[in-house]
């Protein structure tokens, strides 16, 4: 294997294996990398203050999910041999801001954190589809195989947004993972329909699909049949089979202009072993308040892994 150290403004890889991602592009800084075999791309950051902070390794990897689709996320690898995954929300990516910050503020605490796109959204491979709450839960499942196979402990697993309803449902479905952060999600699925896609939405599906637009054209399209999926899946009666053993932390902020903060109490009266935080003036994706969000998951973390 061989390392390299350079400087540069901007740089970029061309990958011949088919199984890695074709072009990958950095910002400035100092960095020092490693190109492995197999699927994972390795990057040594180094910082001006390194004898101040731990050196981060970041490393790309490409996980199958069961349909044989190739998710791809960021690992942000400190060491630890506990790590979270962190889970996006609706039409967002593992670039999220939100998701970022958190996983940059796990490092500065030495927890190794790991970030990846849901089928059908960023660079994973896939068709987006509306809904599809059940086969994120499954690709969630596949990550966290993937690392309990490389002898990692996955101790805890967060979602913003959609992404906390996802990893309510993994909880509710798979009894592995004992603590979980629902950061913003929704509560009723039946609401939130109207309100991102007009009153005369469900006329109009009533064809079998509604083509939904922005001002380039076809943004994505919404079939009947991944509305009913979404209008069957009853997040009450998911949250009661989450066992007692798992702690859940809820966090919402009480301005959310997208989802309700109602919806958090909802979730805190009827999850056995739950935590509820409510960010006072905070809007759905933390816009002023990234740094409280962060202490708020970071100090819950900290205290349950010193129980475990």
């Amino acid at each position: 294997m061989e390392t390299l150290a350079c400087n540069f403004h901007s740089f970029t890889f061309n990958l011949s294996n088919s199984q890695t991602l074709s072009f990958l592009k950095f910002p400035l800084h100092q960095v020092r990398y490693s190109i492995t075999p197999a699927t994972t791309l390795s990057l040594r950051m180094t910082h001006s203050h390194s004898s101040q902070n731990p050196v981060i390794e970041q490393q790309r990897v490409i996980i199958p999910n069961k349909h044989g689709e190739k998710l791809v996320g960021l690992l942000h690898e400190t060491g630890s041999k506990e790590i979270v995954i962190l889970c996006h929300g609706f039409r967002s990516t593992k670039a999220d801001r939100t998701m970022v910050n958190l996983a940059v503020a796990l490092e500065k605490e030495g927890i190794s954190a790991f970030r990846f796109d849901f089928a059908g959204n960023g660079e994973s491979e896939g068709s987006f589809e509306f809904g599809n709450y059940s086969k994120e839960a499954d690709d969630l499942h596949y990550v966290i195989q993937h690392f309990c196979e490389a002898n990692r402990i996955v101790c805890a697993i967060l979602g913003h947004s959609k992404g906390g309803d996802v990893v309510l449902l993994y909880a509710s479905k798979y009894h592995d993972i004992h603590t979980v952060v629902n950061v913003s999600g929704r509560y009723d699925l039946k609401k939130g329909i109207e309100e991102r896609f007009g009153k005369d939405f469900m006329d109009r599906i009533q064809d079998g699909f509604v083509d939904i637009k922005n001002k380039k054209g076809v943004e994505y399209r919404v079939t009947k049949e991944s509305l009913m999926e979404r209008l069957s899946l009853d997040m009450h009666e998911a949250c009661l089979k989450i066992p007692r053993e798992c702690r859940v932390l809820t966090v919402h902020g009480s301005a959310d202009e997208i989802i309700p903060v109602g919806d958090a109490l909802e979730f805190a009266k009827i999850i056995p072993n739950h935590k509820l935080h409510i960010v006072e003036g905070a809007n759905h994706n933390y816009t002023s308040y990234q740094t409280e969000l962060a202490s708020v998951v970071l100090n819950y973390l900290k205290e349950t892994l010193q129980q475990d």
